[in-house]
């Protein structure tokens, strides 16, 4: 599988994780009671849900991006949205056990993004090239 299916691949994978933990929160008693008097934690407000769509647009973005970026374009933009994503799932999460799970997942896949977009580089590089050929005349 090359580099940019396996990357786009991994974010699907963040993605529903992302989706579901988030779903099955709801599912809690008294949840969507929180969510409906404006309250998750923080007041919820027009701004924190733009900032919220933000972050969560980063890995679907991702999905896109890392099939269509040049190397070290990609390597640098799916590290920083790996950190970010990361940063986000882990502040923003629960400890409750199906969050937990979820956020294992994401923080795995997340994990394996940054790992293979860094040792794609080391061993393209270290790769040996084809010997080039020539037709004698």
């Amino acid at each position: 599988m090359n580099l940019g299916t396996r990357l786009s691949t991994l974010w699907v994978v963040v993605m529903f994780n992302m989706v579901f933990a988030d779903i099955l929160t709801f599912i809690l008693p008294g949840k969507l009671q929180e969510l409906w008097a404006g309250q998750a934690g923080v007041t919820i407000t027009p701004g924190l849900l733009l900032v919220f769509a933000i972050l969560i647009d980063i890995p679907i973005a991702m999905i896109f991006a890392s099939r269509v970026l040049k190397p070290g374009a990609n390597r640098w933009a799916n590290s920083v949205a790996a950190v970010v994503t990361t940063a986000w799932v882990v502040g923003g999460g629960s400890l409750t056990p199906h969050y937990v799970f979820f956020a294992a997942v994401e923080l795995a896949c997340m994990a394996l993004i940054v790992r293979s977009v860094w040792t794609e580089r080391t061993s393209a590089a270290t790769a040996p090239q084809p010997a080039v050929s020539g037709r004698a005349s």
